[in-house]
C-alpha cells in the first residue's frame, strides 16, 4: 500500500511538471506573438521580441514553433484580439501581488483572478493599489562557474546598477530597463552564458512572513500562475528558507 501511495505521488508530481511545461510554452507563445505584433518581427530591431526568443530557446522550444508564433504576430493574423491587462491585490498577511495577463476576454480573466484571490483569503484591489510598490528592472542571471571578475567588469562598464553573487556562486545582475539590452548583448558577445534574463517588476521592499502565512501566499501565487491568461505574477513576499521543505513533504 505504501508503494502504491508513493507511485501515485510520483505520477501526481510528473503531471504537475508536464502541466507547468505546457503552461510555460503557452505563455511564451503569447509573448512572442504580441511582441512581434507590437514591435515587428525582426528581433534585432525589437528588444522585447529578442528577450522573448531567448526565453523560448532556454525553455527548449523548437525554432519552428518560435518562428510560427513570430510570423502570426508580425502578420497580424492570430493574437490580434489579445490585450495586456494587470491586476493588483493583497494576499494573506497583507502581501502585495501584481498579476500580468494577456486575454481576449477581460471579463473572464477578471472573474478567474478574483476567484483565486478570494479562495485564498486575499482580495483583488483597484488599479494603482499596489503597483507603486514595484519598479521595472532588467534582471540577468548567470550560473555558477563563471569568471566573476570579468562578468563584473563587463556589467559595470555597460551600465549595470547592481551585481550579487549567492553562496552557490549564482550571479544576479540588475539594470535599468533602458540599459538591459546593451548589458545582455555585451555579456553574450563575450561568451557569457545566461541562465535567465528579462525585464521584470521588482518590489522596492519585501515583507518577511512566518511559515504558516508563507504557505498560504505561495499557494495563492501558484493558483494565479496556473490561470490560462496569466503571463507573470509578482509579489513582495520574503519566504523563509524552511518553506520548501514543507512543500516537498
Amino acid at each position: 500500500m505504501a508503494g502504491h501511495s508513493k507511485w501515485a505521488n510520483i505520477k501526481h508530481r510528473k503531471g504537475r511538471q508536464d502541466a507547468k511545461r505546457g503552461k510555460i510554452f503557452s505563455v511564451l507563445i503569447r509573448e512572442l506573438t504580441v511582441a512581434a505584433k507590437l514591435g515587428g518581427g525582426e528581433a534585432d530591431d525589437n528588444p522585447r521580441l529578442r528577450t522573448a526568443i531567448d526565453k523560448a530557446l532556454a525553455a527548449n522550444m523548437t525554432k519552428d514553433t518560435i518562428e510560427r508564433a513570430v510570423q502570426r504576430g508580425a502578420g497580424g493574423v492570430d493574437g490580434e484580439n489579445l490585450e495586456e491587462v494587470s491586476f493588483e491585490g493583497y494576499g494573506p498577511g497583507g502581501i502585495a501581488i501584481l498579476v500580468e495577463s494577456m486575454t481576449d476576454n477581460n471579463n473572464r480573466t477578471v472573474a478567474e483572478v478574483r476567484h483565486a484571490f478570494t479562495k485564498a483569503g486575499g482580495n483583488l484591489g483597484t488599479t494603482g493599489s499596489v503597483s507603486y510598490l514595484f519598479i521595472k528592472k532588467g534582471m540577468i542571471q548567470i550560473g555558477s562557474g563563471g569568471d566573476e571578475e570579468l562578468i563584473m567588469e563587463l556589467a559595470i562598464d555597460s551600465g549595470a546598477e547592481d551585481m550579487e553573487v549567492s553562496n552557490e556562486g549564482l550571479i544576479s545582475i540588475s539594470t535599468r530597463p533602458d540599459d538591459y539590452e546593451n548589458i545582455r548583448k555585451c555579456l553574450t558577445d563575450n561568451s557569457i552564458e545566461l541562465t535567465n534574463s528579462e525585464i521584470s517588476l521588482v518590489p522596492e521592499t519585501t515583507v518577511s512572513l512566518d511559515l504558516e502565512t508563507s504557505l498560504k501566499v505561495f499557494r495563492l501565487l501558484e493558483a494565479l500562475e496556473d490561470l490560462d491568461d496569466t503571463q507573470s505574477v509578482h509579489s513582495n513576499a520574503d519566504f523563509p528558507n524552511e518553506m520548501m521543505e514543507h512543500l516537498d513533504s
